[in-house]
């Protein structure tokens, strides 16, 4: 286990660092005289047609936002679903903390948020940005830190990073949809009860679910859900354990994790973050960049994420609702609390559903994403840089 959980951290640091590489990148064609470049690149036209049955138009953006992205909420799924059954989430206990300080990251940031954009019904649509944690980055931060930090310290943000992702998740299903096309929801569902089948009878070709689950991404995408949700839907469907043709017991859905983690990690985020990240920053003032949303969202990713998780483990732990982790101090999980407020890709893709890429704000929405995650970042980083950990018992 500490072998796998050591591995994990290495490829998570590696990406972390792919995406502030490739999100410079983005920053820098967006504001030189390749501008125009990386603009048309992002709005080339992709179409998908199968005579007069199917047809998807998009450009290049909207492909890596709702169709390569469906792929990583897959592997998300896939690491839900093991932490659930047979890891760290795997027991009321172990579910807890996490879970409790995941909640605070979640309702303090929005209430930061709302507060900022109070009376604009546009600007209040992105009150779920400064909600979401980038756990690539937040984890590949932590990781950076080596045998300074403990063991269950990582597992604890890893655990928490877990649950925003499914708080995130739950939001866009339930908040970002576009008008619902019922034909569209109805195969849609015809194609989930495929999926239960399939797990029912303990399929274990991948393959399966795959050719499901892409008719699955379509009729999701038709329909004015946001596609990505699909991924989810697969990975719970796929089997965690299961006996094969051959009368072996293997883990479909842990043989695809692993398959599907690299191309995540170092190909699908990065290339996210390079087609989202790309501020213009050719017209940036103070007076622009202290509008209601991007204040909103500096002061909820960084401010309102930090104070939401640290008060909420604060509180579980004091009313023994769960217990600290081991050999970990409070001055460290003020430090994780601040490395929750590493929105990035996340609260990108959030930003996106919001505001649907609009101009209204000249881009610092996104630049207030920007700000507030390297911040957190940096900060996070030097107070866990400079603590210590402290061997206690549980409480």
């Amino acid at each position: 286990m500490k072998i796998l959980v050591k591995k994990y951290f290495k490829n998570e640091s590696s990406s972390g660092l792919i995406l502030i590489l490739v999100t410079i990148i983005a920053l820098i064609l967006r504001n030189s005289t390749f501008s125009e470049f990386y603009t048309t690149f992002l709005n080339t036209q992709i179409e998908f047609k199968v005579g007069e049955i199917l047809d998807i138009s998009k450009p290049l953006i909207l492909w890596i936002n709702d169709g390569l992205m469906a792929i990583f909420f897959l592997l998300i799924g896939l690491e839900i679903k093991r932490e659930l059954i047979a890891g760290h989430l795997s027991t009321p206990k172990k579910v807890a903390l996490p879970a409790i300080a995941a909640l605070g990251g979640m309702i303090v940031p929005a209430i930061v948020y709302i507060a900022f954009n109070y009376g604009d019904d546009f600007a209040l649509r992105g009150w779920a940005i400064p909600t979401a944690t980038d756990i690539a980055f937040a984890l590949g931060i932590l990781s950076l830190l080596g045998r300074r930090i403990p063991a269950s310290l990582k597992i604890f943000l890893m655990a928490l990073a877990i649950f925003d992702d499914l708080g995130a998740i739950l939001i866009i299903a339930f908040f970002y949809t576009s008008d619902l096309s019922f034909h569209a929801i109805s195969i849609a569902g015809v194609c989930i009860l495929i999926l239960l089948a399939l797990n029912r009878f303990q399929v274990t070709k991948i393959g399966y679910y795959w050719i499901v689950g892409t008719l699955l991404w379509i009729f999701v995408l038709k329909s004015g859900v946001h596609a990505t949700l699909s991924g989810i839907i697969v990975a719970f469907a796929i089997p965690l354990n299961a006996v094969n043709e051959k009368r072996k017991l293997v883990s479909p859905a842990k043989t695809l994790e692993h398959h599907i983690h690299f191309w995540v990690a170092f190909y699908i985020l990065p290339l996210f973050a390079f087609v989202n990240a790309g501020v213009d920053l050719s017209d940036l003032s103070i007076e622009k960049i202290s509008n209601g949303v991007s204040l909103g969202i500096i002061f909820g990713l960084f401010f309102g994420k930090q104070l939401g998780v640290f008060l909420f483990t604060y509180l579980a732990i004091k009313y023994k609702l769960a217990n600290m982790p081991k050999a970990v101090s409070w001055a460290q999980i003020y430090g994780v609390s601040v490395l929750t407020g590493i929105g990035f890709t996340m609260s990108l893709l959030i930003d996106a559903l919001a505001f649907n890429n609009s101009d209204t704000f000249f881009y610092t929405d996104k630049l207030g994403i920007l700000i507030a995650s390297f911040l957190s970042g940096i900060v996070g980083y030097l107070i866990l840089r400079f603590v210590k950990s402290k061997r206690i018992s549980n409480l």
